[in-house]
């Protein structure tokens, strides 16, 4: 039986490492389904997840030249999909207010404004840690 990527098949846990389980496959062929690609959620344990003996449903993900054959047992599960959003929130369709050029008398005035706002702020809260406009100390 060739194995094609992307198709999905019945199998065999027959051996599991700490980086992954090994699947025996219709037909002989046995696929490795790496730690990563067997559950949705992080698996620092394989052993929690599979015994061997386990039948399981995977996906093959890729086949090496050698023989070597990835499966996902992740990938195999049928998810719905996802409801796409009202096109009324997309952001390629939300309008934007046009808004002509600054000249660069504008620039200027505006950055001009912005700096003395942000200098008598910087001055307001240095006087009220130094305790106020003509405090001696003493």
């Amino acid at each position: 039986m060739s194995i094609e990527v992307g198709s999905k098949l019945q199998g065999k846990v027959t051996g599991i490492t700490n980086f992954g389980a090994f699947v025996e496959l219709p037909g002989g062929s046995t696929g490795l389904v790496h730690i990563s690609e067997v559950a949705d959620n992080f698996v620092k344990d394989i052993n929690e997840h599979l015994k061997v003996g386990d039948e399981v449903e995977v996906k093959v993900i890729n086949v090496e030249k050698d023989g070597k054959i990835g499966l996902s047992i992740k990938k195999a599960k049928d998810r719905p999909e996802r409801p796409q959003r009202n096109s009324d929130f997309r952001k390629k369709d939300r309008k934007k207010e046009y808004r002509p050029p600054e000249s660069f008398e504008q620039k200027m005035s505006r950055f001009l404004k912005d700096s003395e706002d942000r200098l008598s702020t910087l001055k307001r809260h240095n006087e009220s840690r130094r305790g106020g406009r003509g405090a001696k100390r003493g």
